[in-house]
């Protein structure tokens, strides 16, 4: 009887632990895109919505070694990769 016990509470926790990590992060641009009338986005606008999302979260990471923000060529590419991994 207790390792039923014992292996229900494990179960329990384990897929707690999985439905944690499928929500997403309230500050993250997926849980931020909501249309006006309080429904998830969907289709072009959520495609829009996520691509602006991303590219205003990674604007003032944007900033050299020597704390100038970056411009050129190193910006697009730091641009590019920050966009594809936020």
């Amino acid at each position: 009887m207790k390792r039923l016990a014992i292996a229900a509470m494990i179960s329990i926790f384990a897929m707690g632990g999985v439905v944690l990590a499928q929500a997403p992060a309230p500050d993250s641009c997926a849980a931020k895109a909501v249309g006006s009338n309080g429904k998830a986005l969907a289709g072009a606008a959520k495609k829009s919505f996520m691509a602006k999302c991303a590219r205003e979260a990674c604007e003032p990471k944007a900033v050299g070694s020597d704390g100038r923000p970056l411009a050129g060529a190193a910006k697009k590419s730091f641009m590019a990769k920050c966009e594809k991994g936020a």
